[in-house]
């Protein structure tokens, strides 16, 4: 089949600012488009020009990016619309078999609803009202646009089961059945030997909460027959200074080591050698993180912000609970062969192909 995958943000960006990227190959929709591709399906992907990356030039599947218009109205971080891609759309409307958008509130998707009604499916994250402008946007889109527009649209499938608890409040058909982000399994070797290590990897950023992981892994390396186990803190961002300044009032510079931004090959070898990850992020949906290290054979230490973290717990991936602490860790680094065991035997439930091969079976192609 020919697909359309409609996804204008390719990556979240920080305080509504784009950064320049030298790679999309590593964004969660481009994993999730080779998993169509390796089904044997022809896939476009259409983005945002804004999230165009510096160094790409060759591509897996065909990618197009269109330019953003009235950015002051409409900002590309968050709800972008582009004249050219409604154009594109139009005059393709019988090039696709398929439709695939992200999210019932974009542009994008009411595009592609007006265009192809009983072609789109649209694949939602979000699990509650976005709260810029006080939610009022995206309370008058899913009261008003998305019943009057988006109606006749084939199918909305959650990725989680908050976002299906949100999603069902206001779409007339929404899947029973939940995909997650798919992951590239070609790129994320798994491993039952672990290191002497735990990890975390993200933005180093207010959000993510990187100082309470740091302040908790400084209690637990404190603990009898621990001392000798490493943090590694995978990212880059803002907080970094401060965090290094923390690990060094805490007494424990020498057992946290600060790696920057790593490409997913290099990132995989630290999460594969490590006995957990460790999530506990102030905000946050759908992590691409926690699949990533379920796939490596690595369990997760999470909060309960991320909805995946729904999933972490019923199949003993990990642990899911707010306000863990460093019993939890020593927990998961005690009886790291059973977490580790439950991460391999899922894998395979988490790759891109299995994804793929969800979403085109609930569209019933």
């Amino acid at each position: 089949m020919n697909l359309l995958v409609v996804n204008p943000i390719l990556y979240t960006p920080e305080n509504n600012i784009i950064p320049e990227v030298q790679t999309i190959k590593d964004t969660m929709i481009y994993g999730m488009c080779k998993g169509f591709t390796a089904l044997g399906h022809r896939v476009t992907l259409v983005a945002s020009e804004e999230y165009k990356p510096v160094s790409d030039s060759k591509y897996d599947f065909e990618i197009r990016f269109f330019k953003s218009n009235i950015k002051k109205i409409f900002p590309p971080t968050l709800l972008p619309f582009s004249f050219e891609l409604y154009k594109y759309l139009k005059n393709n409307r019988r090039a696709y078999d398929l439709v695939i958008c992200s999210e019932t509130f974009q542009i994008s998707t009411l595009m592609a609803a007006t265009v192809f009604p009983h072609k789109t499916v649209i694949w939602q994250e979000m699990t509650t009202h976005q709260k810029k402008y006080c939610k009022i946007p995206s309370k008058i889109w899913h009261n008003i646009i998305l019943p009057l527009f988006i109606k006749k649209v084939k199918v909305v499938i959650p990725r989680s089961i908050k976002a299906k608890e949100f999603i069902s409040r206001y779409a007339p058909v929404v899947s029973a059945e939940i995909v997650d982000h798919g992951i590239d399994l070609d790129k994320f070797r798994y491993s039952a030997t672990k290191q002497r290590q735990i990890i975390t990897s993200s933005q180093l950023v207010q959000r993510k909460n990187i100082d309470s992981i740091i302040k908790i892994f400084s209690k637990f390396v404190r603990m009898e027959g621990y001392g000798d186990i490493k943090l590694i803190v995978a990212g880059r961002g803002e907080k970094r200074k401060e965090l290094e300044l923390l690990a060094d009032e805490l007494g424990i510079r020498q057992k946290v080591r600060f790696v920057g931004f790593l490409p997913q090959k290099e990132l995989n070898g630290f999460i594969r050698e490590s006995y957990l990850f460790m999530i506990n992020t102030r905000q946050d949906l759908n992590m691409v993180s926690i699949p990533e290290s379920i796939v490596s054979g690595t369990p997760v230490l999470t909060n309960l912000k991320p909805a995946s973290s729904q999933y972490v717990a019923s199949k003993m991936l990990g642990i899911a609970k707010d306000d863990w602490d460093e019993n939890d860790i020593k927990e998961i680094v005690d009886n790291n062969s059973k977490y580790v065991n439950n991460c391999i035997h899922y894998r395979e439930s988490l790759s891109n192909t299995y994804a793929a091969g969800e979403i085109i079976k609930i569209s019933g192609l």
